[in-house]
């Protein structure tokens, strides 16, 4: 939803938005994404006098900004955001008002509060809880500046004015956040009193990345913290919390009334908003929710249930041999399993691709072995592909306990191939088996417009074993210079890669080539007789760690444009 002021006759417009029901939004993996703005970045030093009250964001999870304020003089007033990524953000525009707001992150990565930017804005009496998100999505985040700053980018925070908020194990607070050579203007001449911010383990939670003598700390109170990283304006001491019949939690010692969020502060019921006759979603299980069809080898018998195939529905494979002559198409969550886990059922297929997931799909593979040596002579093969057409859905694609082999009848063979325009929520390959793959196992590298887009979100690879890849086990992209986004985010752990990245084709020279992840993390991985893992930060605040892997007749990992945590490997020629 969007209030566009983008001419006078819409401008000072009074609009209210109030008990309304937003989500889920799911991730967009790209800017563009937030679930409401008010104004625009052209026009954003014009006031909206917009009212945004009493409404319920539920794992809104587009963009790092859930709402984006860019105009002046609106109010932000009793809302509930429940485990949405990223921030109520005050973009662009001055004067806005954030009050009364409550903020449940339960621990769901990337949730965060409010972030500060421009001049006298007011965030006072907000409640914030379970918020892990850091950078741009901390439980409050206050910006640097861009000097002089046109009315796009970043304009200096002044006159400000933070107070009786609520944190509450929550893991970042920001000060001065996003400091570098552009943004160095820091924040001046506002205040930052009377916020009660407590962690369970007293751990210190605010970051300080820039000058922030600037700001005014008054009268906040810590919970046992032994050594804060502001050494002035806050007192540090041993609190003790009641949880309040609103199920929010207060301090019990009457001393600290006037800290924090006020004992008043409500909680806006879900069932308040919305419409009556448009259910709510629940966050169900996507697979293995529905009914289970067994089947037996045949032609036809794949293709067929997948196609007749539910939301949710399991398909489960008997023992033997299944050649499949037509393209699948997954149109719904469906997993396809073993119906004897100690009997992996074969599959092979006869097209350029056995699966193709379209827009609303999803697809489990489980306890199975598939063969590429009946499939044709195509330098465009991949076992699994995403649809030609961009797709409004993100898909999940989750491997355990499978074989993959012998997808080698050309140069350039696939096992998932990703197309520009589809984006994997998640991609989970576990204790699994590929041998004789000529191409990539993850191809996700289809968004090279450098507009801030990406093929997947996450990638997990754990405890599997990779022999005789061609070209690289993942190549993920991520280009551009937008920091809208959260992703992409790459595991690899407890694997084993032997002759990897050695196909001539190999255009990234990698076994592992990873281009603008945000988070990386390679341990306990033997590499042998491979290509290196690179690794290329862009845009964002990237982190890196390669811990406890074993880089025999291997490169040692190459770091371009930037640092990464590099301890106890071991790399031998």
């Amino acid at each position: 939803m969007a209030v566009r002021l983008n001419d006078e006759a819409s401008q000072q417009n009074h609009h209210r938005i109030d008990h309304n029901y937003f989500g889920p939004r799911p991730i967009l993996g790209s800017n563009g994404g937030e679930t409401l703005r008010i104004g625009t970045s052209h026009y954003s030093l014009t006031d909206s006098y917009t009212v945004v009250e009493n409404n319920f964001f539920e794992r809104c999870n587009g963009e790092v900004e859930i709402i984006s304020n860019k105009s002046g003089n609106n109010v932000f007033r009793g809302n509930v955001f429940l485990e949405s990524r990223g921030t109520m953000t005050l973009r662009h525009g001055n004067d806005n008002l954030v009050e009364n707001n409550v903020f449940f992150g339960n621990g769901v990565d990337h949730t965060g509060g409010i972030r500060l930017i421009n001049k006298r804005q007011t965030i006072r009496n907000n409640y914030m809880q379970g918020l892990t998100g850091h950078r741009f999505a901390s439980a409050l985040t206050v910006m640097n500046g861009v000097p002089d700053s046109p009315i796009n980018r970043y304009h200096q925070v002044e006159d400000s004015v933070i107070e009786n908020n609520t944190v509450i194990d929550s893991l970042h607070i920001e000060m001065a956040a996003g400091s570098d050579e552009e943004r160095s203007a820091v924040p001046k001449t506002t205040v930052f009193r009377n916020n009660l911010i407590y962690n369970g383990d007293g751990a210190s939670v605010i970051t300080v990345h820039d000058d922030i003598s600037g700001i005014e700390f008054e009268g906040n109170v810590l919970n046992g913290v032994e050594n804060p990283a502001i050494d002035r304006g806050f007192s540090s001491r041993n609190i003790e919390l009641q949880k309040l019949p609103t199920g929010l939690m207060r301090p019990v010692d009457p001393e600290l009334a006037g800290v924090g969020a006020s004992a008043d502060l409500t909680v806006l019921d879900r069932d308040a908003t919305g419409v009556d006759w448009y259910p709510k979603p629940d966050n169900g299980p996507l697979f293995d929710s529905g009914k289970t069809t067994r089947i037996a080898p045949g032609r036809d018998a794949l293709f067929d249930a997948v196609g007749k195939a539910s939301a949710g529905d399991v398909i489960e494979l008997e023992s033997g041999n299944y050649l499949v002559n037509k393209f699948i198409e997954v149109h719904a969550p469906v997993t396809i399993r073993a119906a004897d886990p100690g009997k992996k059922p074969n599959i092979e297929f006869e097209r350029t691709a056995l699966f193709e997931i379209k827009d609303g799909g999803s697809l489990k593979l489980q306890g199975l072995r598939f063969s590429g040596k009946s499939a044709p002579d195509n330098a465009g093969n991949a076992m699994i592909r995403t649809s030609r057409y961009s797709m409004l859905n993100a898909y999940d694609l989750l491997v355990e306990d499978c074989d993959v082999v012998d997808l080698d009848v050309n140069h350039s063979f696939n096992f998932l191939g990703a197309s520009k325009g589809t984006l994997a929520n998640r991609i989970e390959i576990r204790n699994s088996r590929f041998a004789n793959i000529s191409g990539a196992v993850l191809e996700l590298d289809k968004e090279t417009d450098d507009l801030g887009l990406y093929n997947a979100e996450y990638v997990t690879i754990e405890d599997s074993g990779f022999e005789n890849i061609g070209k690289a086990l993942a190549v993920l992209y991520r280009g551009g210079t937008d920091e809208s986004t959260f992703g992409p985010h790459f595991e690899l752990s407890s694997s084993t890669l032997t002759n990897v990245g050695n196909n001539k084709r190999n255009k990234s020279r990698a076994s592992v080539s990873l281009l603008g992840v945000q988070l990386t993390e390679i341990s306990n991985v033997e590499f042998i007789d491979s290509k290196p893992v690179i690794v290329t930060h862009t845009v964002g605040g990237p982190v890196t760690k390669i811990i406890s892997n074993r880089f025999e007749r291997t490169p040692a990992p190459e770091i371009h444009n930037g640092e990464a945590l590099l301890k106890d490997n071991t790399v031998t020629q």
